[in-house]
């Protein structure tokens, strides 16, 4: 066994495809050097990492999938790292452990005190954050919400108002193909005054980052269906 424990990177990939130009030329460098990944999408992954070096050979890695179907393996993680042997995280999109499962593997390395390195790269979260001209001070990031109608409902108002008596920004996201039915449900549900933010396909060539109140987004609802975004909510004194 190897007296220096392995790393964990922390890998960004792309929001979008083809801006590859969003990925520090640093990124490409370190994943020349691994050979073990954990991945969200083993298909997105190779295409991935080809893109940033054409000479890798996907042949000679190991990928392990860590998804919703799938929960990281843990064991191997820290026996590798135990081993020396370093390892990269790669989400689907944006940056890995950011509402995705990669957290549990960066748990997993600190439990063995095995160090932990996050590489600069695109997040939604953030860049949606900037370019809403919403409270960044103060914000709270609530991944999904939920799907039944009356609990999403019950969960778009709670965030109204906390948003209004903290000042505080609400981030939330949805699976992209039900984009349309919850911008239906912000705008039946909140408040006429309170600001809305909607960041579409963030990085694209396609993208679309717009702050109104929910009485002017009534007045022009765009088709959000299939295109990855995060809506922002803010009722909090401007």
């Amino acid at each position: 066994m190897s007296n220096t424990i392995g790393r964990v990177y922390l890998i960004p990939t792309v929001l979008s495809p083809d801006t590859l130009f969003t990925i520090p030329a640093y990124v490409t460098a370190l994943v020349q050097q691994l050979s073990v990944f954990y991945v969200e999408n083993e298909r997105t992954a190779r295409r991935y990492l080809k893109a940033l070096d054409r000479n890798i050979n996907i042949d000679n890695l190991t990928l392990v999938p860590m998804n919703e179907n799938q929960a990281p393996d843990l064991a191997l993680a820290k026996k590798l790292l135990l081993e020396g042997k370093d390892i990269g995280i790669i989400s689907e999109a944006g940056v890995p452990a950011i509402a995705d499962p990669g957290h549990l593997v960066v748990r997993a390395a600190h439990s063995i005190n095995a160090p932990v390195i996050p590489m600069v790269g695109p997040s939604s979260i953030l860049l949606a954050l900037m370019a809403s001209g919403m409270n960044g001070q103060n914000f709270q990031f609530v991944g999904y919400l939920p799907i039944k109608p009356p609990e999403r409902t019950k969960m778009l108002k709670e965030l109204e108002l906390e948003s209004e008596r903290k000042s505080q920004t609400q981030l939330f996201i949805e699976t992209p193909y039900r984009n349309n039915q919850l911008l239906k449900d912000l705008l039946d549900t909140c408040k006429e005054h309170t600001q809305l933010c909607i960041a579409v396909d963030i990085t694209a060539p396609t993208e679309f980052i717009k702050t109104m109140s929910v009485r002017d987004w009534k007045k022009q609802s765009p088709d959000l269906h299939k295109r990855p975004a995060i809506f922002l909510l803010y009722a909090g004194r401007i």
